[in-house]
């Protein structure tokens, strides 16, 4: 049965047109002046409806045609009359108040929306659990680096602190998501921009707070954070650098790991394109992961204080604002047209919309393959092993290694996926510079990792195909 026909068969409202998982009718468009953006930015099944709200591109200077909606198990769609413009991408159940936070709004179980009038101008990027008044209050980050605490009853706001001084950013901010879990608030900054590759470091931060002191954990990319609550201990951070996509995992017996993964696309490195990579559960305790273009499996637990299982499924060059299950469909939302005040003479109306089917569809998606690696000019030193790097999943394996001298590296891996290594094989960079090894076709392990006999700098790569 084809998906079009699996949908109407669904109970679809009669009439409705449906092409490969998009009904025409669900898209929101901004109005034509000024054109901008209207992508949506965060999913939520909630009282009997799929909710979402858009993002523009910046508060203010958009026009109507965006907000908050909700869609009828029958796929008609409302727009709020609460509903604001403005750019939203966060989302939280509040479990003690039976409340959904979403953009500005609060929406009870029985579908009342209130609204936070005091943070309807600000670029809402996440919301997240208290650490000392989880029953009472959230915390909610925008996007310029502020950092409020809002009371779940009330809606009363305070601002606590301004980001952009506290983790010391200095060029243009742009903080995409927080969480809280193992005792602490984490926070990512995704600034990224051309003038930054050459250095391998950026404004972007990784960055820890535990109720009393900030703690700067890395100077990069991020752009998403998530766990599984109630199964495992597992926190994970999304971020990038000029080597490969990065997944940061804190556990509570190890701290921060580092592991690193392929890149699918380089159209999502800049800061302004990475809307919105993502991590949520899509079917029950399984975890989807969006990163860098690639759709991944996610293992909710975690054995052995080590990451098991991380499986590609799919590249897709789609923007997917936020996905979410509904109604036994996997839907992810999208950023279709943006104009971005004309920079853009040819994409017209601003215009986004939903896909539906099912979560099994993303394996016909494009099959995975993608590059990156551990080291990028880095410099690395003899006996020290790289980080980690994603090996499993892929059919055709290649890696090119470039260093400043003559140097041996030990390529090692880790077929339990537990962290334990061991020796594959050996490549010699001579004089020239350049050293590629090709792995047979089908090999693989979970993990693969490089050790340098020599202090050096180098660059190690892998392609997948």
């Amino acid at each position: 049965m084809s998906l079009a026909t699996h949908a109407l068969s669904a109970g679809v409202r009669t009439g409705s047109a449906v092409a490969s998982g998009v009904f025409p009718h669900l898209a929101v468009k901004a109005d034509h002046t000024p054109r901008s953006e209207t992508g949506i930015g965060a999913l939520m099944p909630w009282a009997d409806k799929l909710w979402f709200v858009t993002y523009v591109a910046h508060t203010g200077k958009t026009g109507g045609g965006t907000g908050l909606f909700s869609i009828d198990d029958d796929m008609s769609i409302t727009k709020h009359a609460a509903s604001v413009v403005g750019t939203y991408a966060n989302r939280l159940v509040h479990k003690e108040s039976d409340q959904l936070f979403i953009g500005p709004h609060v929406i009870s179980t029985d579908g009342d929306v209130r609204t936070i009038d005091a943070l309807v101008d600000v670029r809402l990027t996440a919301t997240a659990r208290h650490l000392t008044d989880p029953a009472g209050k959230v915390y909610v980050l925008g996007m310029e680096g502020e950092f409020f605490e809002v009371d779940v009853r009330t809606l009363e706001v305070t601002q606590l602190f301004d980001l952009l001084e506290v983790l010391g950013v200095q060029g243009y901010p742009h903080f995409k998501d927080c969480y809280t879990r193992n005792g602490r608030v984490v926070v990512v900054n995704n600034s990224y921009f051309d003038h930054d590759f050459p250095t391998g470091e950026s404004e972007g931060r990784l960055a820890e707070w535990d109720g009393t002191e900030w703690t700067i954990l890395a100077k990069t990319q991020f752009n998403t954070l998530a766990s599984a609550n109630g199964m495992g201990e597992a926190l994970y951070a999304v971020g990038q650098d000029r080597a490969s996509a990065l997944l940061h995992v804190h556990l509570p017996a190890t701290g921060w790991k580092v592991y690193r993964l392929p890149k699918s696309t380089h159209t999502q490195d800049h800061a302004f394109t990475t809307e919105w990579p993502r991590i949520r559960e899509v079917e029950s305790e399984r975890l989807l992961m969006d990163a860098s273009g690639m759709f991944y499996e996610l293992p909710s637990l975690t054995y052995a204080n080590a990451v098991w299982g991380i499986r590609p499924i799919s590249s897709h060059l789609r923007i997917v604002g936020d996905f979410c299950s509904w109604n036994g469909m996997l839907v992810l939302a999208g950023d279709q047209t943006t104009p971005i005040n004309d920079a853009n003479p040819v994409a017209g109306q601003p215009q986004a919309n939903l896909w539906f089917g099912k979560t099994d569809d993303l394996w016909s998606f494009g099959k995975p393959q993608g590059w990156g690696g551990p080291w990028w000019d880095t410099e690395v030193t003899a006996g020290n092993p790289s980080d980690p790097y994603l090996m499993t999943g892929f059919e055709h394996k290649c890696l090119h290694v470039t260093a400043d001298r003559p140097v041996r590296v030990a390529v090692e891996v880790d077929f339990k996926g537990v962290g334990e290594f061991h020796r594959y094989t050996t490549v010699e960079v001579d004089d020239g510079g350049y050293a590629q090894h090709v792995f047979p076709t089908g090999f693989s392990a979970h993990w693969v990792r490089l050790v340098p006999d020599t202090d050096a700098t180098v660059t190690a790569q892998l392609a997948y195909t």
